[in-house]
């Protein structure tokens, strides 16, 4: 190496940090939380899945969420559901109301809702969404299925859809006795790849004859056309300016979302992936006579426009649906509910939407 070279300096922001063109659109709160929580630490798509698999917690930085008032909940318990013709397993946890917290149980049973955690189809369990199941049971009235579908890449596409449907079955079809239900009143939904997964279930129960109240897709996932083979998403090409937009944001950028589809899909992406209803809802033939759906999207993230699209083409095919765009917040939005007025909105719209499909008053 040359003697005669000069010191050099370099700047390069912060690991996670939150772009300067868009800082100043995020809610100032999240911002303060992400700056001290977040910024320069990895994020989980950026730890080998191995590594993150045997110690979760060592890399999961969570901040913001609110703990739920569970003054009506009552049983929490765990039931298997078989998968694969019977040839293995994967666990529903329930979330039961107390004795007489269901406010309309003799109309025939207690209504239900089914829900799909998030997290690319990668990351998430039967934990992480422990609050908003208690929410619910807590609002509601209604017993909680929380379906602990297998992830990916130990478990690909179409392993978690299969999982979902799978789940929504076994509740409907084999748990109304066990837990008093009323399987008339059957709600599902999930944020990002739980909004992706109970979209998928709405269009499956439609083909299948079975009725849904609600579907509840928060920050969904509605299209996945637009990432090429090697799991790159293609920005000039896709239909949705917020992939171009957002590309760089927090909490979940396109280099995120690149690495989910890789790991989801595999590489090289399978021909059979395109234009398929079970990966990208919004390609299905038909979208007519679906549930109602409540949409909801954050302004700060790439999946905002693919999700008021999907809205759109709901309302388009004739079905109940109705949409709100959560305005300063990451994709994260409703884990922000302790520290943000979008987070704490999210709450109020799950219930009231609820309650209204439920038919309680």
């Amino acid at each position: 190496m040359s003697s005669d070279l000069k010191p050099a300096a370099l700047s390069r922001p912060p690991l996670n940090s939150i772009p300067p063109h868009l800082r100043a659109r995020f809610d100032p709160e999240f911002v303060r939380y992400h700056e001290a929580y977040a910024v320069g630490r990895l994020h989980t798509h950026q730890v080998p899945i191995a590594d993150f698999r045997a110690n979760p917690r060592n890399y999961i930085t969570s901040f913001g969420k609110a703990i739920a008032d569970d003054t009506n909940v009552g049983r929490i318990s765990d039931i298997d559901c078989p998968v694969d013709n019977g040839e293995n397993h994967i666990k529903i946890r329930v979330y039961e109301p107390k004795d007489g917290a269901s406010r309309d149980a003799a109309k025939g049973g207690r209504p239900v809702y089914v829900n799909y955690h998030g997290g690319g189809w990668v990351f998430g369990d039967i934990d992480t969404d422990t609050e908003h199941c208690k929410r619910i049971v807590n609002g509601t009235g209604a017993v909680v299925f929380d379906v602990e579908y297998r992830c990916a890449p130990e478990h690909p596409f179409p392993t978690p859809v299969d999982d979902a449907w799978a789940g929504f079955l076994h509740v409907v079809k084999t748990q109304a006795g066990p837990f008093n239900l009323d399987t008339s009143r059957v709600a599902v939904g999930g944020p990002s790849a739980g909004g992706h997964l109970s979209a998928v279930v709405a269009q499956r129960a439609r083909d299948a004859g079975i009725p849904i109240v609600l579907q509840q897709l928060h920050v969904p996932v509605c299209d996945m056309d637009h990432f090429d083979e090697q799991g790159r998403v293609k920005k000039e090409e896709a239909p949705y300016e917020s992939y171009r937009e957002m590309y760089d944001t927090v909490t979940l950028s396109g280099e995120r979302m690149e690495y989910f589809a890789r790991h989801y899909l595999g590489v090289p992406r399978e021909k059979s992936t395109y234009n398929n209803p079970a990966v990208s809802p919004i390609r299905a033939a038909s979208l007519a006579n679906l549930a109602p759906a409540l949409v909801v999207t954050a302004e700060l993230d790439p999946l905002r426009d693919e999700g008021y699209a999907y809205y759109e083409k709901l309302k388009a095919a004739g079905n109940d649906a109705e949409y709100h765009m959560l305005p300063g917040l990451p994709h994260t939005a409703a884990i922000l509910d302790d520290i943000c007025e979008g987070g704490k909105r999210w709450n109020e719209m799950v219930l009231s939407s609820l309650n209204k499909a439920y038919g309680i008053s």
